[in-house]
C-alpha cells in the first residue's frame, strides 16, 4: 500500500479558526444584532486593547494596514518636496504610501542577517528634507530601535514603525513593536499572526494631538459632523472586525508561542539533518522576541527556485518573500533607483524562501519539510 503524502500548506487558517469558532460566531451575531457596522463600541474595545497590548497611550482602528500607513503619513504632514527614509525590502504598501503623498522615498540597504533596515547607514541618509523615518519589522522581529530612535531624538525626526507583521513583538529590553516611535501601524489582514475576517488595520501612539488627528482623519477629516478642517478619507474599521479581533487577542501569545517553538525546533532538526551546511536559517538579535510571521531561510539563488518547485511537487507550501525590492518597481522609478544600487536588497529577494510555521502545524507536516529539503539537497 503506498503511504498517503503529507501536505503542508504555508498557512492553515482552517486550524487556528476551528477551536475559536463558536466564539468567533457568537461576537458578529452580537454585532449584527447591535447594527454598530462603523467604528463603534466593537472598535473602541479592540482600541483600547490593542493599546494596552503594545504598551501605547492610543489606539486607533482604520480599514487596513495600508491605510494605518497613509494616515500616519497625513497626519505628520508628509507632502511634495519631503523625504522618508525606509527599506526597499518590505510589502509595497510602505513605500506606496509614501508616494502616493508625493513624497520620495529614500532607501536604506538592509542587514544581511535580519533583513531589517540597516540602522548604521540611516543617518548618512538624512537631509534637510527627511520629514520622517519608517523602520519596518520585517517577518515578526524589530528594528534595533535603540539605535535608531538616537538617531532621530538627535535629529529631531519622527519615527513610524511599520510593524504591519509584528504584534506582539518586542525589541531589547521588552519594548513592544507599537510603543516606539511617533506612531505604529498594524495590519490585520487574516494571514497576519492576528488576522481578521476581511481587512483592517491600527495605529498605535503615545501622542495626544496626533491620535486625535488620527482620529479625524480617518472620517473623511470631519469634526464636528460636516465640517472639515483637515483633509481626511473613509479609513474606518468595520465593527464585526473589531469583535473577532477581539476574541482572538487573548489567544494572539499562545499562537505566537506556538510559532516560536516551531521555529525553534526546525533550527533542531535541520542542524540534525545537516541542513545548516545548506540553508543559513533566521537570525535572532539576542534580547529580542521574533514572533515569526514568516521563518524564512536562505541558500545560493541557484538553489532557491529550484527548492520552492521541490518542496510545492511534494506538497510543501512555500512562498518568496519578497521576489524584488520595492526601488526596482516600475511605477516607482522617478524615484531614481535602479538596479545595483541596493545590492544587500536584491540578493536577499533572490536567495530567501518562507516556509510554514504556523502554530498548529504538526510533528508530522513538521518531518515533512525537513525530510522533503534534505532530499533536495541530496541529490
Amino acid at each position: 500500500m503506498t503511504a498517503t503524502r503529507v501536505k503542508v500548506p504555508l498557512l492553515d487558517l482552517k486550524a487556528q479558526y476551528a477551536p475559536i469558532r463558536d466564539e468567533v460566531h457568537a461576537a458578529v451575531d452580537e454585532v449584527l444584532d447591535s447594527m454598530a457596522f462603523i467604528s463603534g463600541p466593537y472598535v473602541e474595545k479592540l482600541e483600547r486593547e490593542i493599546a494596552d497590548y503594545v504598551g501605547a497611550k492610543h489606539g486607533i482602528g482604520v480599514s487596513s494596514g495600508t491605510d494605518a500607513l497613509l494616515v500616519a503619513f497625513m497626519a505628520l504632514g508628509i507632502g511634495p518636496g519631503d523625504e522618508v527614509i525606509t527599506s526597499s525590502y518590505t510589502f509595497f504598501a510602505t513605500v506606496g504610501c509614501i508616494d502616493r503623498l508625493g513624497a520620495t522615498c529614500v532607501y536604506v540597504d538592509i542587514d544581511p542577517a535580519t533583513y531589517n533596515l540597516d540602522v548604521s547607514r540611516v543617518e548618512a541618509a538624512i537631509t534637510e528634507r527627511t520629514k520622517a523615518i519608517v523602520p519596518v519589522h520585517l517577518f515578526g522581529q524589530c528594528v534595533d530601535m535603540t539605535a535608531l530612535g538616537e538617531i532621530a531624538q538627535r535629529h529631531q525626526i519622527p519615527l513610524v514603525e511599520d510593524a504591519a507583521q509584528a504584534l506582539s513583538a518586542a525589541d531589547t529590553g521588552g519594548r513592544m513593536a507599537g510603543s516606539m516611535g511617533a506612531a505604529a501601524c498594524f495590519s490585520f489582514y487574516p494571514s497576519k499572526n492576528l488576522g481578521a475576517a476581511g481587512d483592517g488595520g491600527m495605529i498605535t501612539t503615545n501622542d495626544d494631538e496626533l491620535a486625535h488627528k488620527m482620529r479625524i482623519m480617518r472620517n473623511h477629516g470631519m469634526e464636528p459632523a460636516y465640517h472639515h478642517e483637515i483633509m481626511g478619507g473613509n479609513f474606518r474599521l468595520d465593527g464585526i472586525q473589531g469583535a473577532v479581533l477581539s476574541v482572538k487577542l487573548p489567544y494572539l501569545d499562545g499562537w505566537t508561542e506556538g510559532r516560536r517553538k516551531n521555529a525553534a525546533e526546525y533550527r533542531q532538526r535541520f542542524a540534525d539533518v545537516g541542513l545548516s551546511e545548506h540553508v543559513q536559517l533566521p537570525f535572532e538579535r539576542p534580547g529580542v522576541k521574533h514572533i515569526y510571521n514568516q521563518f524564512v531561510i536562505r541558500m545560493p539563488a541557484a538553489q532557491r527556485d529550484p527548492l520552492m518547485q521541490h518542496l510545492r511537487a511534494h506538497d510543501v507550501g512555500c512562498a518568496v518573500y519578497y521576489p524584488s525590492g520595492c526601488h526596482t518597481q516600475p511605477c516607482l522609478a522617478h524615484h531614481g533607483y535602479s538596479e545595483g544600487d541596493l545590492p544587500l536588497t536584491e540578493a536577499a529577494a533572490l536567495e530567501t524562501l518562507a516556509i510554514p510555521v504556523f502554530g498548529e502545524l504538526t510533528d508530522e507536516q513538521k518531518d515533512a519539510v525537513v525530510d522533503t529539503t534534505r532530499a533536495f539537497f541530496a541529490g
